[in-house]
């Protein structure tokens, strides 16, 4: 059997074959790695949620955990005030009470004695409307008195709530968040926001104030340093006593001491 003859190719076209198959396996090669590249091209890298957007899915703490409105042994006040007079005295606008679940248990606009001259609003978020059916002061304030009434008092600057409200408290059972010693910053005063933002990991106060939320987030406060602020509240008393007693001694062995030494003539 006769072997074909091979064909005689021109050195041009051979190299145009080579070139030929070199391009060929480069567009194989190109078109592969398209189509692993397929589903990250269409898709795209997965984005990293905002720090915003993932804050939004945490359990706000200041949202109660049961509707349980009931009168607790200790309840939170916060108040929110108009302007009277000249428009820089302050006035009860409204009055809130929540238990210690943070369950509101009172809350109402307050119609002032006084002609309002300034509702406050970007702070109090009282507007005109909200006080047309307010309640009465007086009755609101001896609503307030019965339901503080024997009971622990917590809040933030309770002195200019319960001024507005002429009412007075024991000393003994305030819990005021603006006092405490471990919520000082270089022994001064610091704002109910920043106490939140601190401790509470919340923001409040950004706009309008709302005094359900600045009441549960006083009572929030109390709630988490119980334990350590009854304590002190404890030694502070003991150590009262002890100074009294110390006193009083001290007066007793005077008093003695001033007698001894009479001479009579």
């Amino acid at each position: 059997m006769k072997k074909p003859k091979q064909t005689l190719l021109s050195p041009n076209w051979v190299q145009l074959q080579q070139k030929l198959k070199l391009n060929g396996s480069k567009a194989s090669r190109t078109f592969k790695t398209s189509d692993e590249d397929t589903p990250e091209s269409i898709l795209g890298k997965r984005k990293e949620r905002p720090d915003d957007e993932s804050n939004d899915c945490q359990i706000n703490p200041l949202v109660p955990v049961n509707d349980d409105s009931s009168l607790t042994d200790a309840v939170a006040m916060d108040c929110e005030m108009v302007g009277v007079g000249q428009g820089n005295k302050s006035a009860l606008g409204r009055v809130t009470l929540v238990n210690k679940w943070g369950n509101v248990i009172y809350d109402e606009f307050v119609r002032p004695i006084e002609r309002v001259v300034d509702f406050r609003t970007k702070i109090s978020g009282i507007r005109p409307r909200d006080l047309r059916k307010a309640k009465d002061f007086w009755a609101a304030q001896k609503k307030v008195a019965e339901l503080i009434n024997g009971r622990i008092l917590v809040g933030h600057a309770l002195s200019n709530d319960l001024k507005a409200l002429l009412l007075s408290h024991p000393r003994k059972d305030i819990r005021d968040t603006s006092e405490y010693q471990p919520f000082l910053k270089s022994s001064s005063r610091r704002a109910l926001r920043h106490l939140a933002a601190k401790h509470l990991g919340v923001n409040i106060q950004t706009g309008e104030h709302c005094p359900i939320e600045d009441a549960r987030a006083a009572m929030l406060l109390y709630q988490r340093n119980k334990k350590e602020w009854e304590k002190s509240i404890k030694d502070q008393f003991r150590l009262k006593q002890k100074q009294r007693k110390s006193k009083q001694k001290k007066k007793l062995k005077n008093e003695h001491t001033s007698n001894g030494n009479h001479v009579e003539i």
